[in-house]
């Protein structure tokens, strides 16, 4: 099968990459034509626009930063992809709004999967993030081989959706952690302890998380560099609170935690990574959480 990918940033250019190392036929697309340079030196071929990319190919996934885009984006999928290919979107979308999406594609006869991801863009580069997947048991089984050429477990979910609703789930749980992750680390620092010894002990303790295990790292080395907006958390998050009141979930931690990252955006800005939420402690305690031998990024 061919197929095309449109959104080549920081998880979306990994997975794409994931696609050509596995020796699929991949057409790509991004506004910066400087991100796909990366994938034509792979053997991709690079398309002029999203209409020209679905003209070309079988199936295809998208990556891109918010429904608003998506929607943009998948209008001009719909003009050149021929009826019967897939629209297989691995965006972080409400349920309703990828309900929306979906509903107009088929209009047009295009299928669609949602295929979130979560996990780290680290896990992306390496092929070994996790993918949620909603849509039809049939479709799904049509493409599962690509979804574990870009992750290794791949969870279908139900219906279109589905996926939407875990993915939220499992960020706001991200978010909750990291600032916990946060202030335990403060705790430790305050009392006196070494950093590095506190880091492993949690990690070795029923207090740890995938978050401590991952960004806990990159808070202690001082870069913070996650891949991820503090923008992209309050988006995520507000799915999740609209969830609560749609499910009728009193969400107390993950409203306090919205909060907490409104303060970051007001502090940092929207463009700060996530993992900055533990500046707000160091700032306000003049503390910083440093501790040597953790790594500036993930690998």
């Amino acid at each position: 099968m061919h197929y095309g990918y449109i959104g080549l940033g920081n998880l979306g250019g990994h997975i794409a990459m994931s696609l050509i190392r596995k020796g699929y036929k991949v057409t790509v697309y991004d506004l910066d034509p400087m991100l796909a340079e990366r994938h034509v030196k792979a053997g991709a071929t690079l398309a002029a626009s999203p209409k020209d990319l679905a003209a070309q190919v079988d199936h295809v996934f998208t990556c891109l930063p918010s429904p608003t885009v998506s929607e943009k984006v998948l209008v001009q999928i719909l003009d050149g992809l021929k009826p019967g290919g897939t629209w297989i979107e691995n965006s972080t979308n409400g349920r309703d709004e990828m309900k929306r999406l979906a509903a107009m594609a088929e209009a047009k006869g295009i299928r669609v999967l949602e295929a979130p991801v979560t996990g780290g863009v680290h896990l992306a580069a390496r092929g070994e993030i996790t993918v949620l997947v909603g849509g039809e048991k049939d479709l799904f089984e049509l493409h599962t081989p690509a979804l574990q050429s870009i992750g290794n477990k791949i969870f279908h979910m139900g219906p279109i959706g589905s996926a939407a609703v875990i993915k939220v789930i499992t960020n706001m749980l991200a978010f909750i952690h990291l600032v916990a992750d946060a202030e335990a680390l403060m705790l430790a620092k305050r009392g006196g302890l070494d950093l590095g010894q506190a880091w492993a002990a949690i990690t070795a303790s029923s207090g740890t998380s995938f978050v401590h295990e991952t960004e806990g790292q990159l808070i202690l080395n001082g870069s913070y560099d996650i891949a991820f907006t503090m923008d992209l958390a309050l988006k995520d998050l507000g799915f999740a609170m609209n969830f609560g009141k749609e499910f009728g979930v009193p969400l107390d931690l993950a409203s306090l935690t919205n909060q907490t990252f409104m303060k970051g955006k007001a502090a940092y800005g929207g463009t700060a990574q996530s993992t900055q939420i533990a500046q707000l402690l160091e700032d306000l305690l003049h503390t910083d959480l440093r501790a040597e031998g953790f790594p500036a990024r993930l690998e």
